[in-house]
């Protein structure tokens, strides 16, 4: 019997540890599953009015933090919304039409954030003094060729030809000098090109493909004083011409010096890397701007006479804006890492030299908008004439073709300027004193100079009537008189001075006119025509801020760097106070 006791014993003991182990275990457990649920993770417990509760109850019987509520909006119409609290939350898509606001999902060191803006522009804040030899204002920024409302850069001219307000195509001066300031800036910003010389008839010579019945040599050209690659092949439908295979990549402006005759033509054909499909580029001796048929695309570079002239061509920009004359207005997007140069074609007969592909040729195409408006301007005038009817808005009278725009005489004088200093050519100052006189000339005669209550001179980038004192347009007028002023000498520089400080003591005294309290406005007419202000888009509006930050480093009046931090400030968000 002692020994059956003592192993009950044992027996009980040995169960009452186990209990106690057991019983930690699941104290252990339960805490764990509590922890568990408390740091969000699995379905776990949560501890509710003392007690533990399953989280799959809670989540069954609580309801959503929200509620959907309808906003009613002015009384005119009703939203859908949410209600949490006593907050409601109205949806941004509609905050961004009512109140023209932007903003987006952006996602920040792997955290999604919303980012808020009231303003889709931007501000550049000047290095220094503007100098009327430098940058022109942020314009390497600008890439005018490629914008939609361009039809193409002709090969008559090397210039953009605009379809901004008649479809056909027509030559917008304000849009030539962006043209030639963009670029003129680009060279000055940009890292020195990439060039390579393809053929110049005696260091670089190719190995052309000339086909039975064409010929090919290399003389010396008195005219050119070089040598120079001389060729002709049968003007002919079935012949393929004198061809060089090349295999060019990333390199795509074309540059080359051509004295060929009527019905030759020069044709480049490129071709995409992974599709394989070809295009054809023909710059030929015709004066048809652009066609297009199929993968063939033909720009006219004229008669040459047998005189030498410089073509300059953006080869992806001629494909680009012939696929979307094809396609009637359907852009064709092709990036320019997968398109190579394959091949050179001469029909016809004529003579070439110093061809180059390079990344970029910007002082040639400066250059070409230089010389446009010394052939273009209206030697009497001075002027150079927009060739469209427009209409600015209801109640001003129609401007009919032949108006003159202070804004595009004035790019025209930066442009003008720019080529003397680069090239100290006489031919481009005399065009630029030339085009001072619209200046002088009333908006309703001819000119561009209107009058604000009879006290301030306006130079109207439109010359409506009534004047409409289109801001940017005068800002940019100005900017070109102070840049004759500051590169020509003698009385040429006074005249421009006189312009200049007249339009400068209008622009002090009328500035504030613009400011709405929150943003600005592009025009008067609300003075003019007495209608609602023509409020500035956010584009404009940072143009404004632009200009009179530069004028701010030539001019030691305060009020354009204090109305120009103002304007920021809307741009910010920021309102004028309330009384």
């Amino acid at each position: 019997m002692g020994e059956r006791q003592e192993s009950i014993a044992m027996f009980y003991m040995m169960m009452r540890i186990n209990f106690k182990t057991i019983l930690i275990v699941l104290i252990v457990a339960v805490l764990s599953s509590i922890l568990t649920s408390w740091n969000g993770c699995g379905t776990g417990y949560f501890l509710r009015n003392g007690h533990f509760q399953h989280r799959k109850d809670r989540l069954a019987n609580v309801e959503p933090d929200y509620q959907e509520i309808d906003c009613n909006i002015n009384g005119g119409y009703l939203i859908s919304c949410r209600r949490e609290g006593v907050e409601v939350y109205i949806p941004f898509s509609f905050i961004h039409k009512y109140f023209e606001v932007y903003g987006k999902l952006v996602t920040y060191d792997g955290l999604e954030r919303f980012d808020w803006l009231h303003s889709y522009s931007k501000i550049v804040s000047p290095k220094g003094k503007y100098d009327s030899r430098g940058v022109f204002m942020t314009f390497e920024n600008y890439n005018v060729e490629v914008r939609d409302r361009v039809k193409c850069v002709t090969g008559l001219d090397g210039v953009p030809m605009s379809t901004q307000w008649e479809s056909q195509g027509y030559y917008y001066p304000t849009q030539i000098a962006q043209f030639g300031l963009s670029h003129y800036s680009k060279n000055l910003t940009e890292p020195e090109p990439h060039k390579k010389i393809i053929e110049d008839g005696e260091r670089n010579k190719q190995n052309w493909i000339v086909p039975q019945g064409s010929v090919m040599s290399r003389p010396y050209d008195i005219k050119t004083n070089s040598y120079v690659l001389k060729y002709a092949s049968p003007e002919t439908s079935t012949s393929s011409g004198i061809f060089l295979n090349l295999d060019h990549v990333l390199s795509f402006v074309l540059k080359l010096d051509l004295s060929i005759k009527d019905n030759g033509s020069i044709t480049v054909v490129m071709q995409h890397r992974d599709r394989k499909d070809s295009y054809y580029l023909h710059y030929v001796t015709t004066s048809i701007v652009l066609d297009s048929i199929n993968n063939h695309i033909y720009y006219g570079i004229g008669s040459t006479n047998n005189q030498w002239r410089r073509l300059t061509r953006d080869l992806v920009v001629d494909l680009q804006k012939g696929l979307t004359f094809n396609e009637k207005g359907k852009y064709k997007k092709l990036s320019r890492s997968k398109l190579k140069v394959l091949r050179i074609i001469l029909n016809g007969s004529g003579k070439i030299d110093n061809v180059t592909l390079s990344t970029s040729e910007h002082m040639e195409q400066f250059y070409d908008s230089a010389k446009w408006f010394v052939n273009n301007q209206n030697v009497t005038s001075g002027g150079w004439a927009n060739p469209v009817r427009r209409k600015v808005a209801s109640g001003m009278g129609t401007l009919e073709p032949g108006w003159y725009s202070a804004m595009g005489q004035g790019h025209g004088i930066s442009v003008l300027s720019r080529a003397y200093y680069h090239s100290q050519d006489d031919k481009y100052l005399q065009a630029a004193v030339r085009a001072l006189r619209p200046f002088r000339v009333a908006s309703n005669k001819g000119g561009v100079a209107a009058s604000f209550f009879d006290k301030f001179v306006w130079y109207e980038e439109y010359p409506t009537s009534p004047s409409s004192f289109i801001l940017n347009g005068f800002i940019y007028s100005l900017i070109g008189l102070y840049d004759l002023k500051s590169i020509a000498t003698g009385k040429d520089a006074e005249e421009a001075a006189e312009l200049f400080d007249k339009g400068m003591m209008s622009l002090k005294n009328m500035l504030t006119l613009y400011d709405t309290g929150y943003g600005t406005t592009y025009d008067l007419r609300h003075f003019t025509l007495k209608t609602a202000p023509n409020l500035a888009r956010w584009d404009y509006h940072s143009t404004h801020i632009n200009q009179l930050l530069l004028l701010s480093t030539i001019d030691s009046d305060q009020l354009f760097g204090v109305t120009a931090e103002r304007w920021i400030g809307y741009m910010n968000g920021k309102r004028a106070a309330h009384n």
